[in-house]
C-alpha cells in the first residue's frame, strides 16, 4: 500500500514540478530582459519557494532552521552536504536574502526549464570536472565576485551526492580557492537531511511522508587558519546535527 502511495504522490508532485519549471522558466526571461537583476532575483526565490514547499505534495515535512547570524556586510561561503538535487531549492529559498551562487558542473547549464537559465545568468561558476583548468578559473572568478558585491556562495565540498547520508570527506580545493579571492568570506555550514532518502531510486519514485530538513550552523571564521582545519571543523558540525557520530 505504501508504495501505491508513493507512486500516486510523486506522479502529483512530479507534474507540479514540472509546471513550475516551465512557467517560471518564461518568467525569469521576461523579468531579466525587462526588469533586471533584482527582478530576476525575486523571481527565482519564489520559483525554489515552490518547488520546496510543493514537496508537500507527498506528504513530507519541509523544516529550515537557522542557528547562527547570516552578516550581509561581508562574502559568505555556505558549505553543505549534498544528498540530492532535491537539495538545492530549499537552500535557495532558505537563504534568499543572501543570493548565494552555486559552484555547479557545467552539463546543468542546459536543458533544464528555469534551473539551466539561471545558472547561466546568474553568475554560478559552472565547472567542467574533467578541465580543471577552467575549474579553478570559474571557481576564482566567483570568489571575486561575491569579494567585489559583498555576496555569497554555495559549495558541496564532497564533490559529489551522497544519497546514503554517509558523507564523503570534504574536499579543500573549492573553498581553497573562493578563500584565495575572497579571504574575508565567512564560512557557515549547512546540515541537509533527509533528501538522499526521499529519492532512493532517482527521482521517481519520491518515498512520501518522509523528514526533510536543512539547517544553518554556527558561522566558523577562517582568519588565520589552513582551509583543511576549517572544513574538518564543518563537517563534524554537520555531522553532529545529522547525529551520524
Amino acid at each position: 500500500m505504501k508504495k501505491i502511495i508513493d507512486y500516486l504522490l510523486s506522479i502529483i508532485y512530479l507534474i507540479h514540478f514540472g509546471l513550475t519549471l516551465l512557467i517560471f522558466h518564461a518568467l525569469q526571461v521576461i523579468a531579466l530582459n525587462i526588469f533586471g537583476k533584482k527582478a530576476h532575483e525575486k523571481v527565482v526565490d519564489y520559483l525554489n519557494f515552490f518547488l520546496t514547499y510543493g514537496l508537500y505534495f507527498t506528504g513530507s515535512t519541509v523544516s529550515l532552521k537557522n542557528r547562527t547570524v547570516i552578516p550581509d556586510d561581508r562574502p559568505i561561503i555556505f558549505v553543505a552536504n549534498h544528498q540530492s538535487t532535491f537539495d538545492i531549492p530549499a537552500l535557495i529559498w532558505f537563504l534568499r536574502k543572501r543570493h548565494p551562487l552555486f559552484v555547479s558542473k557545467i552539463e546543468l547549464a542546459k536543458g533544464i526549464p528555469s534551473i539551466s537559465y539561471n545558472l547561466r545568468k546568474s553568475g554560478a561558476a559552472l565547472i567542467n570536472r574533467k578541465d580543471g583548468k577552467q575549474a579553478v578559473s570559474e571557481i576564482l572568478r566567483l570568489g571575486n565576485l561575491i569579494k567585489e558585491t559583498t555576496g555569497a556562495a554555495i559549495i558541496f565540498p564532497e564533490g559529489t551526492r551522497t544519497a546514503s547520508g554517509i558523507m564523503k570527506p570534504f574536499v579543500a580545493g573549492g573553498v581553497a580557492t573562493l578563500l584565495k579571492k575572497a579571504p574575508n568570506s565567512l564560512i557557515i555550514p549547512i546540515a541537509v537531511a533527509g533528501t538522499g532518502a526521499f529519492n532512493p531510486k532517482g527521482i521517481f519514485p519520491l518515498k512520501s511522508f518522509s523528514k526533510l530538513s536543512w539547517t544553518a550552523l554556527p558561522a566558523i571564521e577562517p582568519a588565520g587558519r589552513k582551509v583543511e582545519e576549517i572544513l574538518i571543523e564543518a563537517q563534524e558540525a554537520i555531522r553532529a546535527e545529522l547525529k551520524l557520530g
